[in-house]
């Protein structure tokens, strides 16, 4: 194709068609990535014999707790397709039932248990709607969220960040022992690929510049960041683990600038400060060492449709004991969450939907000019691409 040419037009879709890339598949994943575990909702907002509803990469999903346990089944009734978490209705331990007609579903199986108003139905055991597999860690509830045949489901440390070990002072991993985890969720309004590449966008520190966070703790965090040699970006591919690239922002592979002469700009702060990022599929960051050095923080982009996504801001520390727990409580009310992932993760959210309308109606995509400090983005491109176990069709293609 000659610079000059426009891409050829799907005539049934109408929008261009996407040159082949190494990263083709990534371009497609629009709802996201499937066969992998989401956030769905912190423990503490599904109380016992509460139920709650969430959408995860185009899935309806009701959370039941019962004795303790979480389970996740369809927020769809299949008798004519309304949430059953609208208005919970919850007759025995061992079901959920439709609040509209009454059909009521096994939580364990999904399946058709009885008809309130039409207890010898035929339909009765002949009818299900699916379930989902729970894992309850840290304070938060993950769900399973794909192929209803994908078995067996992989580990839950598969979908998340590494394990630090090649830091003198290696930050606390969230399924650690005596661990401090603490956080938001938020509607973000655009695709989760965007807000996925902003998380670790080397170039981008010129959005926080100014930001209050930064300005209060004298930090030099300089105006953006190019890799410079091989050995910029790692490549994570554990075996049966997790997989994605981690940024090496503490070595000499990166170039850190400090100052723009055309313009006049300089870095302010005078404390030296780095804090290295990683990204790993299905879309959760790991950023070392922030707001503070010893603390991490986790942030997940979680999409429910094509055009918006789950923001999940969480920090995790050390925490041995009740006195260091309140002094971590302090600091989370006080500073964390109001400067960090308030203030200063407002401006990349408010990045993030800057960039929706030209990626989704304007064919940012393909229209997009990367420039050298984008070699990361370009890496988690052909990572998610080579490693996701699936990509999310949209709900009219999986019959829901």
């Amino acid at each position: 194709m000659k610079p000059d040419d426009k891409p050829p037009i799907d005539a049934t879709a109408r929008k261009p068609i996407v040159p082949n890339r190494l990263y083709a598949p990534y371009l497609e994943a629009s709802w996201g990535f499937k066969n992998a575990w989401y956030p769905a909702l912190f423990s503490s907002e599904v109380g016992e014999n509460e139920v709650k509803g969430v959408t995860i990469a185009s899935h309806d999903i009701a959370l039941r707790r019962v004795k303790g346990r979480v389970h996740a089944i369809q927020d769809r009734c299949a008798h004519r397709g309304v949430k059953m978490s609208l208005r919970p209705t919850c007759l025995t331990d061992e079901t959920i039932t439709c609040w509209y007609h009454g059909f009521t579903y096994g939580l364990n199986d999904g399946t058709l248990k009885t008809i309130v108003a039409s207890p010898d139905d035929p339909l009765i055991g002949q009818v299900r709607i699916r379930t989902y597999p729970v894992e309850e860690r840290a304070g938060i509830i993950f769900v399973f969220v794909g192929d209803e045949d994908y078995a067996p489901a992989p580990p839950l440390t598969a979908d998340l960040p590494i394990q630090i070990t090649d830091d003198a002072n290696p930050v606390a991993h969230i399924l650690d022992a005596h661990v401090y985890v603490r956080g938001i969720h938020r509607e973000g309004n655009s695709n989760w690929r965007i807000a996925v590449e902003n998380g670790f966008d080397p170039g981008h520190l010129l959005i926080h510049w100014d930001n209050v966070i930064v300005a209060a703790t004298d930090r030099r965090m300089g105006l953006g960041a190019r890799p410079i040699a091989e050995d910029a970006i790692k490549i994570i591919d554990e075996p049966n683990g997790p997989r994605g690239m981690m940024n090496m922002y503490n070595t000499r592979a990166y170039k850190f600038f400090m100052e723009n002469k055309v313009i006049g700009m300089k870095a302010r702060g005078k404390t030296p400060y780095y804090a290295r990022t990683s990204v790993y599929l299905p879309g959760v960051l790991l950023v070392e060492h922030w707001p503070v050095p010893g603390w991490a923080q986790y942030e997940w982009y979680v999409p429910t449709d094509d055009r918006h996504h789950v923001y999940w801001e969480v920090l995790v520390g050390h925490c041995r004991d009740d006195q260091e727990r309140r002094e971590a409580d302090y600091l989370y009310d006080h500073f964390f969450e109001p400067l960090a992932l308030r203030d200063f993760n407002d401006n990349d959210v408010f990045a993030r939907e800057a960039m929706q309308d030209f990626y989704e109606n304007r064919d940012g995509w393909n229209a997009e000019t990367l420039c050298a400090f984008d070699e990361s983005v370009i890496m988690w491109r052909k990572i998610a691409a080579r490693f996701n176990r699936g990509i999310q069709d949209p709900p009219h293609r999986r019959g829901r």
